[in-house]
Order: structure tokens, then sequence, then C-alpha cells
């Protein structure tokens, strides 16, 4: 049976092609969308899950708009990433679907009480709706099947030296759910800066008909401008691809901190490897090692699954 899946995202790039592989691949049914202000804001994020779900052929999946905004802090979005519609050079039609009635958080919470133990939720962007959902049903962590996030580094940061973008955004946010009492899979800067779609990827990528030239290809093309060397990394696609094909990478058990005062190192997630061991002490499961091979073999594979229901 597929793991079903809710998606809290704020596409962006790299959401986006996160949509596309948990639309695609057979072991995971994507319950519904959430969506957060984040890469871009709110109206553009909510816009661009919807017009990403018709372009793919999903587009009954709900998608529900969230928080337009950080807990404590003004909202700093990411559209010198992202460009400012947040798809890059991707072009989509606009859906024809509204957003689903109602709030993110309730969307959460009430699908997650309905189902207990079978829905993974799974965040990509700043971690604002889920923080509140957590609040406000503190059961939540009780009954997610897994919490899974891309987001946060043992290491370096990609927005300051100290901290990942989506943990930046909301780092009281991110703060409240890593001590929301669940075990957060963090798939972070540590394996997902090493995903870059090299030309050989993007040449694969090129082969797909209207989705690689109509959504892979130039929205990557913006990413390509802003990322590293070895091609631009498609991090929000990693916590996807755990969740479906959890053995392409390596997770080590961590307490996870995340500073919310510090002059240069707000948002940081401070990663201890050597907590003590007693029970209730760690809170996350820290992915340090990928396959990046099979990692694209897998995605790239999904991809070509979405490719025949592509809107033309």
């Amino acid at each position: 049976m597929p793991t079903k899946i809710i998606l809290d995202c704020d596409p962006g790039i790299d959401d986006a092609l996160a949509i596309a592989f948990a639309h695609g691949h057979p072991g995971i049914e994507l319950v519904g969308i959430t969506t957060v202000a984040g890469n871009v804001g709110l109206a553009k994020t909510t816009a661009n899950a919807l017009a990403v779900c018709e372009f793919i052929g999903a587009a009954g999946t709900p998608v529900t708009a969230g928080c337009a905004g950080p807990l404590l802090r003004p909202a700093l979005d990411a559209r010198q990433v992202h460009g400012d519609s947040g798809l890059g050079g991707a072009v989509l039609p606009p859906a024809a679907a509204s957003a689903a009635p109602g709030h993110a958080i309730d969307y959460i919470v009430d699908t997650v009480r309905a189902d207990p133990g079978e829905i993974t939720l799974v965040a990509t962007g700043p971690l604002t709706n889920v923080a509140l959902a957590v609040r406000k049903e503190p059961r939540l962590a009780d009954w997610v099947r897994e919490f899974v996030i891309m987001g946060g580094s043992s290491g370096r940061g990609n927005v300051t030296p100290a901290a990942e973008y989506n943990i930046w955004a909301d780092p009281e946010a991110a703060a409240a759910v890593f001590r929301a009492g669940w075990t957060v899979i963090m798939l972070g800067l540590d394996v997902t800066m090493r995903t870059g779609a090299t030309e050989t990827v993007l040449r694969r990528m090129s082969g797909l008909g209207t989705l690689g030239t109509g959504l892979l290809l130039p929205a990557l093309e913006q990413y390509r401008s802003v990322s590293e060397p070895g091609g631009p990394p498609v991090h929000d696609v990693c916590a996807v691809a755990w969740v479906a094909e959890p053995d392409l990478f390596g997770l080590v058990p961590a307490r996870v901190q995340v500073e919310v005062t510090g002059q240069f190192t707000a948002g940081m997630t401070v990663t201890d490897f050597d907590f003590p061991g007693e029970v209730g002490s760690g809170n996350a499961l820290v992915a340090m090692r990928i396959d990046v091979d099979r990692f694209w073999d897998v995605t790239l594979d999904t991809y070509a699954r979405v490719a025949d229901g592509v809107r033309r």
C-alpha cells in the first residue's frame, strides 16, 4: 500500500518538483497539499501549487492555504532564488480550480485525526503551519505516521553561514516543531546539497516531453543562476523521496535545537549527535548520507511516470 502524505510547502521551484514526485511515485498517495508563505507570498505559493497539480494531471488533489507570514518576524521571501513568480522560468497555465475552503492548520489536524497512524506529514517550507497545527492539537505528534522535513543542517547554512532558509524564515515555529514530542526526520543541507541536477540529469529531463520542457527545465534554469557548481540541487524532492525510498538515505539519531536569539546564528539547527542516550533525549533522525546516483534514477523514473499525464 502506498504511504499517504500531506505535503506542506511553499512552491517554490523545488517544491514544485517535490509535488510532481509525490504525484508520480507509486509508493506515495498524495492526500492533500497545504501552502505557506516562504519562497514567495502565500497567494503565489497557493496559485503555484494549484497550477502544478493541474499541469501534471493531479487536479483532484486538494490545496488548502495556510499562514501568510511567520509567527513573530516579518516575512522575508526568496524571490532572488525562485523568481518573482516562484517557479523560476516555468510559465504554467493558471489553474481552473481554486484553493479548498478553510485553513491549512485545520486541514492538517482534521485529516490526520481522521486517519491516525496512517498519514505522513511532509514539510518543505517554513514550519509556521505545522507549529500552529501542533499547538492547536498536541496529539498530532502521536497521530502522524511520521513527520519529515526538508530543512536545517548539522553544519553550513544557505541563507546565512549558520542557517538554512526554511528554518531561518520562521525559527520560532521551527523551535516549537522540534519540541513537539515527535521524532523529526530531517533531510537538510547535509544531503540535499549533493543532489545537483548535472548536465546528464538535465539531458534526461529533456526527454520527458512537456513535463521536461514546460516545468522541470525552465524552473531549474532559474536555480542554475544561483546554485552550486555541480548543478541546481533539488532540496525539497529529498523529503518526499525519503518517504518513498528511505534506503536512499542514511539517518543518524540526534538532538536538534533551533537558535532563535543569536545575532549571527538565528535559524541555526544546533545538532548534537553525542546526546545522552536516555529515553526522550533525542528528537530527530538527521540524514547524513545519500546515494546520489540512485536518487536521480528513482527521481527521473518517477518523472517519467508523470510525463504521460502532463497538461499539453
